[in-house]
C-alpha cells in the first residue's frame, strides 16, 4: 500500500491553484530524432524558484496546524528545496530557517535569503546539513520539512504527474530526475492510478544512486556520492515514505554518468534554448544514452534550472568536450623555424579553431631536438575530429596524447 494516491494528489493540486505555475511542456524536434519518436520536456526549471520543490513544500506548509506554523519551520537544503521552502513560508505568513552546506551555490543562497528565510551554512555536504536541521528543530520545537521524506511533500509533487497526462494525453514513458525519491513517488503515485499503462522510471546520476542497491535489496541502502555535477540529486538514502511508493510500484530506475549529463545541459542549451541544472536534465540524458528501448511519446522532467553561471560555464565546457567540439592535443614535433607555422596552417586549411597553444621544450618524454605543442581546438563534432587527426597523422605530426574526443 502506498501512503500516496490520487485522489490526495488532485486535492493538492488544488491548493496549489494561485501558487505554482502549471509549467509548459515542449516538444524537442532535436531529441525526437535522437529518439526515433516523439519526446516532450516538462519545464520545471520555469517554475516560481527555478524548479519542483515549491509544489511540495507549499501542500507541506499549509497542511501544518495553527500551533506548528507559530512555531516555524526550519528545511536544509543545498538550494532548490531552500527556495521552495522559504517562499511557501513567506506566502503563508510562517518563520523559515534553512541550513544550506557552506559550498552552497551563491545564487542559490542569495534567492532563499531573498524569499525572507533566515539562511544558515554548515555541513560539508546535504546529509551533514540535514543532521543540524534536526538537531535545531529538536532544540526550537520548529516544525522539520524535510526535502522528500514526507506524504505531503510527495503529493505536491504528484501534481506534475496531472499536468503531464492533460498536457501529453497519449504519453507513454515519462523520465523522472530521481535523488530522494520524492518527485518519482509523486509522479508514479499520480499515473499509476490515473494511467496505469504510463512507464515511470526513475533517473539518477551514476555517481549518486542509491536508488538501484535499494530495489534490489527490497530496503533503503546509503551509498556515498563520488563527486556528480547532479549535486540536486546526490542523496545518499533514499527517503523512507517515496521508497516504499517506489518499491510498491514497481518502477524501475536507471543511472547515467558524467559525459552524457554534461551534453545534456548542451544540448538543451542549443537545441531547446533552455537552461538547466545538470539535476534536471538527467532524463534528457537518459535519451542521448541510446540505452533505452520504450514506447512514445516520451516526457522528460527537466526538475530545475538553478544553476550557477560558473558551475554553468564549466559544465558546458565538458559537455563540448563530451561531444567532440572540443579537443586538446598535446604534439611532438622537431624543433626547427617554421614548424608551428606549418602545422597551424594545416589546422586552419581543415577549418579547426585554435583555442589555446603553448610550447614547452623540456620533458622526459622529449628528445633534444623536440618541442611538444600543446593545443586546445575547437571543431564542428566527433567527425570533424577524426578529419583533424588523421590529417595530422598523414602529415608526420606525432600525436603524442588527446583529450576531449573519443575515436
Amino acid at each position: 500500500m502506498t501512503t500516496v494516491g490520487l485522489e490526495a494528489i488532485k486535492q493538492a493540486a488544488e491548493l496549489l491553484t494561485g501558487v505554482i505555475a502549471p509549467t509548459p511542456v515542449e516538444h524537442s524536434r532535436a531529441l525526437t530524432e535522437i529518439w526515433g519518436g516523439p519526446v516532450y520536456l516538462k519545464c520545471e526549471n520555469l517554475q516560481h524558484t527555478g524548479s519542483f520543490k515549491l509544489r511540495g513544500a507549499y501542500v507541506r506548509l499549509a497542511r501544518l496546524s495553527t500551533a506548528e506554523r507559530a512555531r516555524g519551520v526550519v528545511a536544509a537544503s543545498a538550494g532548490n528545496h531552500a527556495q521552495g521552502v522559504a517562499l511557501a513560508g513567506r506566502q503563508l505568513g510562517i518563520d523559515v530557517t534553512v541550513f544550506m552546506p557552506r559550498d552552497a551555490a551563491l545564487p542559490k543562497v542569495d534567492a532563499t535569503r531573498n524569499y525572507g528565510a533566515r539562511v544558515e551554512l554548515i555541513g560539508r555536504d546535504v546529509a551533514e546539513t540535514l543532521a543540524h536541521a534536526e538537531q535545531y528543530a529538536k532544540e526550537t520545537g520548529a516544525v522539520l520539512v524535510h526535502p522528500f521524506d514526507h506524504p505531503d511533500v510527495v503529493t505536491g509533487q504528484g501534481t506534475i504527474g496531472l499536468e503531464i497526462l492533460s498536457q501529453v494525453p497519449n504519453v507513454q514513458t515519462v523520465l523522472v530526475p530521481t535523488g530522494g525519491g520524492g518527485l518519482l513517488a509523486g509522479v508514479g503515485a499520480a499515473l499509476a492510478e490515473a494511467a496505469p499503462h504510463v512507464r515511470v522510471i526513475g533517473v539518477q546520476a551514476e555517481r549518486a544512486a542509491a536508488y538501484p542497491s535499494s530495489l534490489r535489496a527490497q530496503a533503503p541502502q546509503t551509498v556515498a556520492p563520488n563527486g556528480t555535477m547532479a549535486d540536486g540529486i546526490a542523496v545518499p538514502t533514499p527517503g523512507t515514505t517515496p521508497f516504499e511508493i517506489v518499491r510498491a510500484l514497481d518502477i524501475d530506475v536507471i543511472t547515467v554518468g558524467e559525459d552524457v549529463i554534461s551534453r545534456a545541459l548542451l544540448a538543451l542549451a542549443e537545441r531547446a534554448k533552455l537552461i538547466v541544472e545538470p539535476a534536471g536534465a538527467v532524463g534528457v540524458a537518459a535519451i542521448l544514452a541510446h540505452e533505452l528501448d520504450l514506447p512514445g511519446p516520451v516526457v522528460a522532467i527537466l526538475s530545475g534550472g538553478n544553476i550557477d553561471p560558473v558551475v554553468l560555464l564549466r559544465v558546458l565546457r565538458h559537455g563540448l568536450s563530451a561531444a567532440g567540439r572540443f579537443i586538446h592535443l598535446r604534439i611532438h614535433v622537431t624543433d626547427n623555424p617554421g614548424v608551428l607555422a606549418r602545422l597551424l596552417n594545416l589546422l586552419a586549411d581543415l577549418s579547426a579553431n585554435v583555442m589555446h597553444v603553448e610550447h614547452t621544450r623540456a620533458g622526459v618524454d622529449l628528445s633534444v631536438d623536440e618541442v611538444e605543442i600543446s593545443m586546445q581546438l575547437e571543431t564542428r563534432g566527433t567527425e570533424h575530429c577524426r578529419e583533424v587527426l588523421d590529417a595530422l597523422r598523414t602529415a608526420g605530426y606525432r600525436v603524442v596524447g588527446q583529450e576531449g574526443y573519443r575515436a
